[in-house]
């Protein structure tokens, strides 16, 4: 499998990366992207897919980092990285306060055109999307930007059965975290029902988020993608080993994960 989103640069894993990812691969998990939020974690994001044959990297900035300095640059430079396969993540959280609204629209317009420019250069990637309480607010702004509504994941996907069908109306990816397992959020498994096979992603988000049944054990590692993987097989009732397949082929597709790439 692959853990499509994690952030293996946060200091939860400082110092033993070679052990998270040992151990992912004893649990069958072959590969993971390491997201990034910031201009400097994204370069050790960059350090990381550089180091290590089954991770990969995204260049972006989170919108809770909107009031961070924008550094274009370092985020293109990353962006250029062969194993580099997205941008983001970015979006708008409408759940903090801080930064406020008008920095993260700031910061969302901007990137927006930057990475337009970017794909005018050739830099043509996928975009993770961070969205928390906003899929009304981000489904408008995407759909007045230049890009395929099927080059957008909907990533750690929080909401309803309703904010899912307009996020699949609008052709965007829905990426499931260990939320989904939680007994507590029976909307967002009746949201997982919904989605087409060949649009449905799963991630750790780890640091964050573990899954049922290791929800008590922090920090959450790419290893526990398979508890959401066979949460998602038995609720959809599909073979589980049908399901990863589907899942890893979605994941390939979706950041042109070649077989130069695939571990």
């Amino acid at each position: 499998m692959i853990d499509t989103h994690c952030h293996l640069t946060f200091a939860q894993f400082a110092g033993r990366v070679d052990q998270v990812l040992a151990d992912a691969q004893l649990a069958g998990v072959h590969g993971a992207i390491t997201v990034g939020t910031t201009p400097a974690d994204c370069l050790q994001a960059q350090d990381l897919a550089s180091r290590y044959d089954n991770v990969w990297c995204s260049a972006g900035q989170h919108p809770l980092s909107a009031d961070e300095p924008r550094e274009w640059a370092i985020i293109k430079k990353v962006a250029q990285h062969p194993r580099c396969v997205a941008w983001g993540e970015l979006g708008l959280d409408n759940h903090y306060d801080d930064p406020p609204r008008s920095t993260q629209d700031s910061l969302l317009q901007e990137q927006l055109a930057f990475i337009e420019s970017c794909a005018a250069d050739g830099l043509d990637k996928p975009i993770i999307v961070h969205c928390r309480d906003a899929i009304d607010d981000l489904l408008a702004v995407f759909g007045a930007a230049p890009f395929e509504p099927a080059r957008y994941v909907f990533h750690c996907f929080t909401g309803s059965p309703d904010d899912a069908r307009k996020v699949l109306d609008f052709g965007a990816f829905i990426s499931f975290t260990g939320v989904v397992t939680f007994t507590n959020a029976k909307e967002v498994a009746e949201a997982a029902k919904l989605v087409p096979a060949d649009r449905i992603m799963v991630e750790t988000d780890s640091p964050f988020l573990s899954p049922e049944p290791v929800r008590n054990i922090r920090p959450n590692e790419p290893k526990h993608i398979v508890h959401i993987a066979r949460f998602l097989a038995e609720l959809r009732n599909v073979d589980p080993l049908d399901f990863e397949h589907q899942l890893d082929a979605n994941a390939q597709r979706f950041f042109s994960l070649t077989q130069r790439h695939t571990v």
